[in-house]
């Protein structure tokens, strides 16, 4: 045994344990914004997009009310002309804010559809025909419904079944369902002789033209279809990503025959509004309301490559259109002035879509290069 004293060891300090890192959301998915905590966390992430686009949409809507009361302090100076100037615009935008509830639709989905206008025209001329107003109102809603129906479901057959591109098969189907409305009209315009149908575009209630009311309850449906049920979710599955859907178990190509089935549905119900406002039909009428449908929807955040929209905001969009139409008619300009101006809307609104997902796009690549 050695002689020296036992040595004991100093003990030595802990080491410093590693700064903890935030929990991490198991139901987070891969590249996903993470929202800070709080009462307003969801404001900040992803699911308040939409809220935070409609928020930018309505202080667009404030500053062109804005200019128009700098521009003609004399007429918004009197509450009775403003409110009836509302209406006006409220019932400006009905008819094609109804048709951009169904491209809305259409867009989310992953198609497009340049045949509405068209399909409108062939459902107002269908149902005012002689034979059509015989059965009174009824038979007239009948047959434009069942008119817009029928051949938003061609569409939808020739493009999930025929595989066509969308924007070949609705551009056919405008050219021939505008023929078909000539043909049946003879090219001449055909007059409504229904009362009840023509008091749709004269009717108020509580105030407020009836043709208001009609476009609130299509909204309305049309935002509890997109974001309260199952179709509305396999919509947003099928435009985002088809393969993906496909393997889910969504039938994909019997879900696109059902938007364009929606989207004609929606043409049907706009026929028989502008039918009413006109009391008359022919086979000119909703002339490029295509286009006024695919760019409100655009300017209400819905992607042309599809997979996100909403319904709010394409309504939005409609409103914002109708405003800058009826700025320009109190002013005096001209209707090319207005468009110029519109064409000039759109195409900022797609430059800041773009940067958008650019954006998104390189940050999931950031995010995927980190975690590998």
């Amino acid at each position: 045994m050695s002689d020296r004293p036992p040595t004991t060891t100093a003990p030595q300090p802990a080491a410093a344990l590693p700064a903890q890192s935030p929990p991490v959301d198991p139901a987070a998915r891969p590249g996903q914004r993470v929202a800070p905590a709080g009462r307003l966390s969801w404001w900040h992430g992803d699911q308040g997009e939409g809220a935070r686009r409609n928020l930018a949409l309505i202080g667009v809507l404030v500053a062109l009310i804005v200019i128009g009361a700098l521009t003609r302090s004399d007429l918004y100076t009197d509450p009775d002309w403003v409110w009836d100037n509302v209406l006006s615009i409220l019932k400006l935008a009905s008819v094609v804010g109804v048709v951009t509830v169904g491209m809305t639709f259409v867009i989310i989905g992953g198609g497009i559809d340049l045949s509405v206008g068209a399909i409108v025209a062939l459902a107002g001329v269908w149902c005012t025909t002689v034979a059509t107003q015989s059965y009174g109102a009824a038979g007239m809603v009948f047959s434009a419904l069942t008119v817009g129906v029928a051949v938003g479901l061609v569409n939808g057959v020739l493009i999930a079944y025929g595989r066509l591109v969308p924007f070949i098969a609705t551009l056919a189907m405008l050219v021939a369902a505008r023929g078909l409305a000539a043909q049946i009209s003879g090219k001449q315009t055909q007059v409504s002789t229904n009362d009840v149908i023509n008091g749709i575009a004269s009717t108020n209630l509580l105030g407020v033209p009836l043709l208001v009311f009609i476009l609130a309850a299509v909204v309305a449906a049309g935002w509890v279809l997109l974001n309260r049920t199952t179709f509305g979710r396999r919509t947003v599955a099928v435009g985002g990503n088809p393969e993906a859907a496909r393997l889910a178990g969504i039938d994909v190509r019997r879900h696109t025959v059902l938007l364009y089935a929606l989207s004609g549905l929606c043409c049907g119900i706009a026929a028989i509004m502008l039918t009413a406002q006109a009391t008359s039909a022919q086979a000119a009428m909703a002339n490029l309301y295509e286009l006024d449908a695919i760019a409100a929807a655009i300017i209400g955040g819905t992607l042309l490559s599809g997979g996100r929209g909403t319904i709010i905001g394409s309504l939005l969009g409609v409103v914002i259109f109708a405003t800058i139409t009826n700025l320009f008619a109190i002013n005096g300009l001209t209707t090319e002035a207005q468009n110029m101006v519109k064409g000039g809307i759109i195409v900022a609104a797609v430059l800041v879509q773009q940067v958008q997902f650019r954006s998104l796009t390189q940050f999931l690549a950031r995010n995927r290069a980190t975690t590998a």
